[in-house]
């Protein structure tokens, strides 16, 4: 019986028509092993950045509904044309949309979540020799095949696509190609002595993708998670085996912070003059999670003279849109003041040591105070250590943490067990 491999390739992988001819050369290999072969792809290069400006030239408030199908279209296009790269060098190659593929989803525009996966049509196309393309970062609502509209799952939705098709099918292996070669322990354009993880968790995983690290999406890691899916994290222009994204056993980890995670996408607010009283904080955040604005840290000073100042951050793309919904709760509730900057960025240590071991929280805030670097807000987690600190101290601030934490000392492999 022949092995079931779910690979994705990102924008980076097809983005002109020499990379797509690569990708289908180096499918055309991994299917002479015998394998039955899933290809999930990207829109190539910058196309739905461009396909946003395009919107945005002709309203500032596009519909939700139509952005989808428009958005939709750059995987179609790179889809049909890995299909045909393929066909071109003799392998039997078909193209489907998200919808074809089975990807059922729920009705949110733009942050659509899956809620299942039919992948009959994926198998039929299988069992007729052929090596199955499906656009990713798309499906359709759970309607009829016919009647179901189309949705997006939201940035690096392709990721999400690979991994629940790979569950779904239940593949033996779901391999995501990028332009890195796997998951390093920050990111390798700002410390140079950066080091390529072998494997690392899925809780470790997500907390880096959470916090910045671009590689992998959330969603994906999560799904990953909850259905056993060991992805492998590579590189389309080499052969490099990459990171494994799997199951640790945390009884066995040692005393080690795995990551550094940056996000330079970030934005901080902060309500001056705040009523200190129930329900303040309710009409607040009920807005902005009715408008999808996702909040991340929050911190709430000591209350004076009845009043408080509350600091939260989002993502520096919503801060326009935050102001504007936050604006008529501040002049409601009588707050003196809604102070907002985009200067800012996130940095994090990650690692599932973190949990057992005293320490890391000074060993973190005394690097970077030895750097020069001042702290604005601080969250924890079990596995996770947080700050923000202005924007311009970033790149500092992760290679301080980087040699703090000895992360360019290479960890040495168990071979019996392949553990570090």
């Amino acid at each position: 019986m022949s092995s079931l491999v779910v690979q994705k390739y990102g924008g980076s992988s097809v983005a002109d028509a020499d990379r797509i001819k690569h990708v289908a050369r180096r499918i055309a290999r991994e299917r002479e092993t015998g394998s039955d072969l899933v290809v999930v792809v990207s829109a190539m290069g910058d196309t739905t950045d461009h396909l946003l400006e395009l919107a945005a030239s002709i309203t500032d408030e596009p519909d939700a509904r139509e952005m989808d199908l428009l958005l939709a279209t750059g995987e179609h296009i790179s889809g049909t044309l890995v299909a045909m790269a393929l066909q071109a060098i003799g392998v039997p190659a078909i193209s489907l949309t998200g919808a074809q593929a089975g990807i059922r989803t729920d009705r949110s525009h733009g942050r659509a979540r899956i809620a299942n996966v039919d992948p009959a049509r994926v198998r039929e196309e299988i069992a007729s020799g052929k090596v199955v393309i499906v656009a990713g970062f798309q499906g359709a609502t759970e309607e009829t095949h016919l009647h179901g509209e189309v949705t997006t799952l939201g940035r690096g939705g392709s990721d999400t696509t690979a991994v629940a098709l790979a569950a779904r099918l239940q593949a033996d292996t779901c391999e995501i190609y990028t332009d890195v070669e796997g998951i390093y322990t920050t990111d390798p354009r700002v410390v140079k002595d950066a080091r390529l993880l072998p494997v690392i968790g899925y809780e470790e995983m997500l907390e880096m993708a959470h916090q910045g690290a671009q590689v992998m999406q959330t969603r994906a890691v999560e799904l990953g998670w909850v259905n056993g899916v060991i992805i492998a994290v590579r590189s389309t222009f080499s052969d490099h085996p990459g990171t494994l994204i799997k199951e640790v056993n945390h009884m066995e980890l040692r005393d080690k912070v795995r990551g550094v995670a940056l996000d330079r996408k970030v934005a901080k607010v902060t309500l001056v003059g705040v009523p200190d009283q129930p329900g303040i904080a309710r009409g607040v955040f009920d807005p902005l999670a009715a408008a999808g604005v996702s909040v991340d840290m929050i911190v709430q000073n000591v209350g004076h003279a009845g009043t408080t100042d509350l600091s939260f951050t989002i993502p520096a793309g919503e801060l326009a849109r935050t102001r504007k919904i936050l604006d008529p709760v501040v002049k409601a509730q009588g707050f003196r003041e809604l102070a907002a900057s985009a200067d800012v960025s996130k940095i994090s240590i990650v690692g599932a040591g973190i949990q057992n071991t005293p320490g890391y929280a000074a060993r973190m805030f005394g690097a970077l105070a030895d750097a020069g670097i001042n702290i604005e807000m601080i969250s924890t987690s079990d596995i996770r250590i947080t700050c923000i600190i202005p924007a311009v101290d970033l790149d500092r601030a992760a290679n301080a943490l980087h040699k703090a934490f000895q992360l360019q000392v290479p960890e040495v492999v168990d071979p019996a067990t392949g553990r570090a």
